[in-house]
C-alpha cells in the first residue's frame, strides 16, 4: 500500500535524505543548501526562530513517481493519472481532533517560512495546497504561493482559474471565501493538486484514487470542505474578497522574478498540527517546482497527442524550457504528417508551450544530446518546421507582447521514404 503522509514517504527515501542538525537561517541560507542538494530531499532540524523541522526537495526525481506507483514506463504513469482524473474517489470519514492538536495561538512568524532570493518581496510559503468550495457542492484544491505579511496574514497569488472563480462568487455575495490550507503533504497529493481538471472535479479525490482510496477526511468550515487528514499541518481561514496587498517580487518557474501585483489577503484563524509536525517548502524555479507544474501538462499533452498519432512513448517538458515552455515528444511514426500533427496537438493541449520537438522512440527525451542529434540528422528546416505567429502563449514568457508570441515546432522524425538505416547510430551489439 502506498504511504499517505509526508513522514512515511521520507522514511522510504531515508538513504537519499540529507539532514542538517545545526541551526540554519530562514533568510537565504536555507535556500543555498536546498540548491546545493537538488536531486536529494533535505531535512533541516532547526530553522532560526522556529521549533518546526523543515523539509524541501521532496519530489526530488522523476523516478520517484515511478517507484511510488510501481510503474515501469511513462505510459503507465500517464494512464494512472488519467484513470484517477476520470474516476475520482470520495474520501472516507475521519476526525481532525483524533490526529491533530489545535494551537492556542496563530503566529506564522514561528513557522520556518523562508526568504528564498534577495529580491523576494518577503518570506514565502511555497508548498501550500489551498482547499475551497463554491457553496454549491463543488470543491477545488490548488497550490498557491503565500507571502507572509502579518502574524496571521498572507498575500496569496491567485490566477484566474477555479479558486479565483469561487472567490469572485463569494465577493458578489458580499462574503469572504472560507478555505483550508494543507502544509507538509505527500508528493502524490501535491502532484494531484497541481492538475487542472474540469470545474467540479476535486483534485483531492483524484489523489485519493491515485492512492487507492485510503484517504480519510474531516469536513471543515461552513462549506464542509472535505479536508484530507494526511498533511503535517492544517490551517483554517478565509481569503478576503475585499482586502488586497502588494505581492512580490518572487521567483517564478523560469527562474526570473515575477512582477509585483495587488493580490487578495489570506487570514489564518486556526492552525492544527500533527505530533512532531514538520514544515515543507518548494524551491521556486527548482526541479521540484518544474515537475509539479510540468508533469500534469505532460499527461495532458500525451493524452492529446495519442488521439492524432497511433503511439506516443514519452513527453518531456524540458529543464532548459523551465519545465513549462519547451516539450520533446517521442512517437512511433506511422505516416508522414504524424510529427506535425503531434506538434499541433501539443500546442492545443498546453497553450503556454513555445517550442516543440518531435522525435522517434529511439531518441531518449531526457538526453539533450540525443534530441539535438535527432535535429541535426533528421530535421530539414524547409520541410519539417512549423511556425505559428501571433498566438497566445505563456504570461511568464518575457519576450511575449500583449500576451502574444510565436511558436515553433520541429519534426525531427525519420522520413518514411528513405531507408531507416541511414538515420540510425552504429551499435556494437
Amino acid at each position: 500500500m502506498v504511504s499517505l503522509s509526508l513522514k512515511e514517504f521520507l522514511n522510504t527515501v531515508e538513504n537519499h535524505l540529507v539532514t542538517y542538525d545545526k541551526e540554519v537561517s530562514w533568510n537565504l541560507e536555507a535556500t543555498k543548501i536546498i540548491v546545493e542538494n537538488e536531486g536529494r530531499p533535505v531535512l533541516f532540524k532547526r530553522i532560526s526562530g522556529s521549533h518546526y523541522p523543515l523539509v524541501a526537495n521532496v519530489l526530488y526525481s522523476r523516478s520517484t513517481l515511478h517507484n511510488l506507483l510501481n510503474v515501469r514506463s511513462d505510459e503507465e504513469l500517464y494512464l494512472k493519472f488519467l484513470k484517477a482524473l476520470s474516476e475520482p474517489r470520495k474520501l472516507s470519514q475521519g476526525s481532525i481532533s483524533s490526529s491533530y492538536t489545535k494551537l492556542k495561538e496563530v503566529d506564522m512568524f514561528s513557522m520556518p517560512i523562508l526568504k528564498f532570493y534577495p529580491e523576494d518581496g518577503g518570506r514565502y510559503v511555497t508548498s501550500a495546497i489551498v482547499l475551497a468550495g463554491d457553496g454549491e457542492g463543488n470543491f477545488n484544491a490548488s497550490i498557491h504561493r503565500l507571502m507572509l505579511i502579518g502574524k496571521n496574514r498572507f498575500a496569496i497569488r491567485i490566477v484566474p482559474r477555479h479558486l479565483y472563480s469561487m472567490l469572485m462568487r463569494f465577493k458578489r455575495l458580499g462574503k469572504n471565501l472560507p478555505v483550508v490550507i494543507l502544509v507538509g503533504t505527500h508528493p502524490l497529493i501535491m502532484l494531484s493538486s497541481a492538475f487542472s481538471p474540469p470545474y467540479g472535479v476535486y483534485e483531492i479525490e483524484v489523489a485519493n484514487s491515485v492512492l487507492g482510496g485510503a484517504i480519510k477526511a474531516d469536513y471543515l468550515t461552513e462549506l464542509d470542505i472535505p479536508t484530507p487528514l494526511v498533511s503535517e499541518m492544517i490551517w483554517v481561514g478565509e481569503i478576503s474578497a475585499f482586502e488586497m496587498h502588494s505581492e512580490g517580487p518572487f521567483v517564478d518557474i523560469l527562474g526570473t522574478y515575477d512582477i509585483v501585483r495587488k493580490q487578495p489577503v489570506l487570514h489564518v484563524n486556526e492552525v492544527w498540527v500533527r505530533e512532531e509536525a514538520m514544515f515543507q517548502e518548494v524551491l521556486p524555479g527548482g526541479f521540484e517546482h518544474r515537475l509539479l507544474m510540468g508533469f500534469p501538462r505532460e499527461v495532458t499533452i500525451w493524452d492529446a497527442v495519442r488521439k492524432v498519432v497511433p503511439k506516443v512513448k514519452s513527453v518531456r517538458l524540458t529543464p532548459g524550457g523551465a519545465g513549462w515552455l519547451h516539450a520533446v515528444i517521442s512517437i512511433e511514426k506511422q505516416t508522414e504528417g504524424d510529427g506535425k500533427n503531434a506538434i499541433l496537438a501539443a500546442f492545443a493541449a498546453h497553450p503556454s508551450l513555445k517550442h516543440v520537438v518531435v522525435v522517434d522512440t529511439d531518441i531518449d527525451v531526457d538526453r539533450v544530446e540525443d534530441v539535438e542529434w535527432a535535429i541535426a540528422t533528421r530535421f530539414r528546416a524547409d520541410r519539417d518546421l512549423i511556425i505559428v505567429k501571433n498566438v497566445k502563449g505563456s504570461t511568464l514568457d518575457p519576450v511575449s507582447e500583449n500576451g502574444l508570441t510565436a511558436k515553433m515546432g520541429l519534426d525531427a522524425t525519420i522520413p518514411l521514404d528513405k531507408p531507416r538505416k541511414l538515420f540510425e547510430k552504429a551499435k556494437l551489439d
